[in-house]
């Protein structure tokens, strides 16, 4: 007899997420079965703390959510939080799991699939990175512009479920130009230098050798990381626009600074109020989706 389908596992855990949220009183707006997130938020190592300025919220443990997995890795809490934001409805993740952790694709991007089916149109995923590019340097923000999936796997391998996207999605236009062209604009208003780069993602959990990350500014990668890449590709086969913003927290240029995991989270701490900031400004005004944006994948 074969199990529940990616599909059955998605609706109970949204079931659950509404039952549980319905259970932390009334009188919260995330608590009420008609609530709808606007923007699913994806907090990386040490960033956590913008979940924590969330109003109004609902908050769930990841171990209460059926087939949800659980974040083993410092700098991420592992909490679900629903409520609102600089006036939006937010579902933000306060810590992510990541392929290394030994889960699989389907696994690490459940997040994604659960904020599409409660509601969610944008994602705004984040992520601690190392600088390639010599214009990045500890402590910097910058766009996520395009991406290099050196994952050596993809998250839609296998059989396609139509009803959650198509067989073959672009990735052309992974990154929403327009709320990047904003996110840059929120960055001028406040007086934030906010780069832009391509990230190349790894599968981690060992940091990078000399020769591969002089490889990989050579194929024009310009940070690099172990996580978001998965996400971004089955957040675009849902239909969801994407904003995606990393924090820099090692040169990987000029001196080679030794990497560690202490202090990338040491790091993103330091450029947290930055980030908050940012963010926060970022959602104020968010632009909303064009209609096809949204129109679904058929």
């Amino acid at each position: 007899m074969s199990g529940p389908t990616l599909s059955d596992k998605i609706q109970e855990a949204a079931a659950a997420i509404r039952r549980l949220a319905s259970k932390q009183g009334t009188s919260r707006a995330a608590a009420s079965p008609e609530w709808r997130p606007e923007v699913g938020v994806i907090l990386g190592s040490g960033l956590g703390d913008l979940a924590l300025e969330v109003e109004d919220a609902v908050r769930l443990d990841y171990a209460e959510i059926p087939h949800f997995p659980r974040s083993t890795v410092m700098g991420h809490a592992g909490t679900l939080v629903m409520g609102t934001l600089e006036g939006r409805n937010v579902l933000v993740y306060q810590g992510r799991v990541h392929y290394y952790e030994g889960y699989t694709m389907e696994e690490i991007t459940f997040s994604v699939r659960l904020m599409k089916a409660l509601g969610a149109h944008t994602m705004l995923v984040t992520n601690a990175v190392g600088g390639i590019a010599e214009k990045l340097i500890p402590g910097d923000l910058a766009t996520i512009r395009d991406h290099i999936n050196f994952m050596g796997m993809n998250p839609l391998r296998g059989p396609n479920a139509e009803a959650l996207g198509p067989r073959f999605p672009r990735m052309d236009d992974a990154y929403d130009v327009v709320l990047r062209t904003y996110a840059h604009d929120v960055a001028k208003a406040q007086g934030l230098d906010l780069k832009d780069a391509v990230y190349l993602a790894l599968s981690g959990p060992s940091y990078e050798t000399r020769a591969e990350i002089a490889f990989f500014r050579q194929f024009g990668a310009e940070t690099v990381g172990m996580s978001t890449v998965p996400e971004v590709i089955v957040a675009r086969h849902s239909g969801l626009r994407v904003l995606g913003v990393s924090c820099v927290t090692n040169a990987l240029h000029g001196t080679y600074e030794e990497a560690n995991h202490e202090a990338v989270v040491a790091q993103a701490n330091e450029a947290k109020p930055r980030f908050i900031r940012l963010i926060r400004g970022i959602l104020r005004d968010l632009p909303a989706p064009a209609p096809t944006a949204t129109s679904g994948h058929h």
